[in-house]
């Protein structure tokens, strides 16, 4: 049997597998393939390219250009949106690891 990460059937669970072309990406979060290119230049996010260069997005990106589309809905311009993104990934991060430290120092 072949290790678990080459069946076909893995990459529907995985979340960072870019399965998504532009064009469906957009019409899934209702934006345009405009909206997807500037959250790429304001580096929210990067897709994958496909062999023919054409940008491969996966759930995990349409998560988050989703909470952009959601900032810039509610009247926020595109470039605080993303940095807003990234402030709440980066909180997050650090409540995580505060957590992680507070549980060894209890178990220690």
């Amino acid at each position: 049997m072949p290790p678990r990460s080459t069946r076909p059937v893995d990459k529907l669970d995985d979340d960072h597998y870019p399965a998504y072309t532009m064009g469906r990406a957009a019409e899934m979060l209702g934006t345009t393939p405009a909206f997807l290119r500037a959250l790429g230049e304001h580096r929210l996010i990067t897709p994958l390219r496909s062999e023919g260069g054409h940008r491969r997005y996966s759930r995990y990106q349409l998560r988050i250009a989703a909470r952009a589309r959601q900032l810039v809905d509610a009247g926020t311009q595109i470039e605080a949106a993303c940095r807003i993104i990234n402030l709440e990934h980066q909180l997050e991060q650090t409540q995580r690891i505060n957590e992680e430290l507070r549980t060894h120092s209890t178990t220690s």
